[in-house]
């Protein structure tokens, strides 16, 4: 008789099912129900329930805590049907595996350790040892974080609105931007321009979009901090990388919108500041704005496509290649330019799997807005290609900004955006590994081959 050891069993597990796969029809499910309880006529103020169509962009949008709308949020859906959207935000966000677990832990019951795969493939963590007791503080620290940005915006809401429409506004907006959707009640399209100048909304909806965005396993070890008084490496690369894109996007931002009449002109010292870092902060990964999006300059415009593709942190509840990626891209290229063998961060070696990890979804990012936005291109002949590009974008890396085109979006070019923004959320890699078929690696290395580069 023989006993399978734990690597065994874990050999065994995968073997059974492909996490990846389950993510990823798990995800495909959930939009699904979504998308049909918003065609029901509870659903929405006329009556009539949304189209399907409608209704699939809309469940999907949510459910991939994107943020970008084909109708008005705040003037089209009954209270059903924002509750229904805030739900799928919710899971979406943090992953229904992570939700899966807490009504576990309501009943009592052990996690399997198919279950415990699963939750390490959805928070894209390293390692499945303490997986659940991270879930844990994850539903805690969510409830913390949304739960005291909900007090604030409902305290200030309160100045303009009755204070049950005020207490149900903070809610939805605080649980929308810590997970990092960008879904407003606001009405007609405007999103939190009207408080572009106010400190209580931008500063309170900027940190929620930040905590959201860092990862939950950053938020984990930095409150163990007191205890072990140290950072591991991916956490000093995510804190750093963001911090360095938000003030230097902040500065730029301010830099470039200065004299724009339509922008930051016609705002005091605090109010361009404000707005500056708020629009620096949201395209990584919310799509809540301040500013008109439209109405900003091609520089801006641009600047903005950058952050949101380089998006947030892995484990979060944003999208994009990740800070992590975007950081290992620069080490590479600093130690080819030093004439370096090895890629260092905070005085650690990055291994090659890592380096050809991020090489590979960037390319795969390059690739599918590349083809999105073209596709686009034919789809949506008269529009702008700025303007194509920066939806392309937008929906790959979840965030929810637009120039104004998704509402003019035809049939097929909002077929192609639920496409990349589902992708976009499930992850290029873990698309790729679930719909591919995965080989064993070649029993015998092949001789080295030399090509020219640049």
């Amino acid at each position: 008789m023989s006993f399978l050891g734990r690597d065994d069993q874990l050999i065994k597990a995968k073997k059974l099912f492909d996490p990846p796969k389950i993510l990823v029809l798990g995800f495909a499910t959930l939009i699904l129900i979504g998308a049909y309880l918003l065609t029901l006529p509870i659903s929405t103020e006329n009556g009539n329930g949304l189209a399907f169509l409608d209704a699939l962009f809309t469940s999907t949008s949510a459910t991939c805590v994107t943020g970008l709308v084909v109708v008005d949020t705040g003037t089209t859906f009954t209270t059903f049907g924002e509750l229904v959207i805030l739900t799928l935000i919710q899971i979406g966000g943090l992953g229904f595996m992570s939700f899966a677990t807490f009504f576990f832990f309501l009943l009592g019951k052990r996690i399997s350790l198919k279950g415990r795969l699963l939750l390490q493939e959805s928070l894209n963590n390293l390692s499945m040892a303490g997986i659940v007791k991270l879930v844990k503080r994850l539903l805690i620290f969510t409830a913390i974080i949304e739960g005291m940005g909900a007090l604030i915006l409902s305290i200030r809401f309160s100045f303009d609105m009755p204070i049950g429409k005020a207490i149900y506004y903070g809610v939805f907006h605080s649980i929308s931007n810590f997970n990092n959707a960008g879904f407003d009640l606001m009405g007609e399209f405007k999103s939190l321009t009207p408080y572009v100048s106010d400190p209580f909304v931008t500063l309170t909806v900027a940190f929620l979009i930040t905590f959201g965005g860092i990862g939950f396993i950053v938020m984990n070890e930095l409150y163990e901090y007191r205890d072990t008084h140290r950072l591991s490496v991916h956490t000093k690369v995510v804190l750093m990388t963001s911090l360095t894109i938000t003030i230097v996007g902040a500065i730029l931002i301010f830099l470039f919108e200065f004299g724009n009449a339509k922008t930051l002109q016609p705002l005091s010292f605090m109010g361009k500041t404000l707005s500056s870092l708020f629009q620096s902060v949201s395209p990584r990964t919310a799509g809540s704005n301040t500013l008109n999006i439209p109405d900003l300059t091609q520089p801006t415009l641009l600047l903005i496509i950058f952050l949101m593709f380089v998006g947030a942190s892995p484990g979060s509840t944003g999208g994009g290649i990740k800070t992590t990626t975007f950081a290992t891209l620069i080490g590479t290229v600093w130690s080819q330019i030093k004439g370096k063998g090895d890629v260092v961060l905070f005085r650690h070696r990055i291994i090659s799997e890592t380096i050809f990890k991020a090489l590979s979804v960037t390319f795969i990012g390059v690739f599918m807005v590349s083809i999105i936005s073209i596709l686009l291109t034919i789809t949506e002949s008269g529009s702008d290609f700025l303007m194509i590009l920066f939806e392309a974008t937008s929906a790959f890396a979840t965030v929810g900004l637009s120039m104004g085109l998704t509402p003019e979006l035809s049939p097929v070019g909002r077929m192609l955006i639920i496409f990349t923004m589902f992708a976009g959320r499930v992850g290029p890699l873990t698309l790729a590994f679930a719909i591919a078929m995965r080989r064993k690696p070649d029993p015998f290395r092949r001789p080295k081959g030399k090509i020219m580069i640049g």
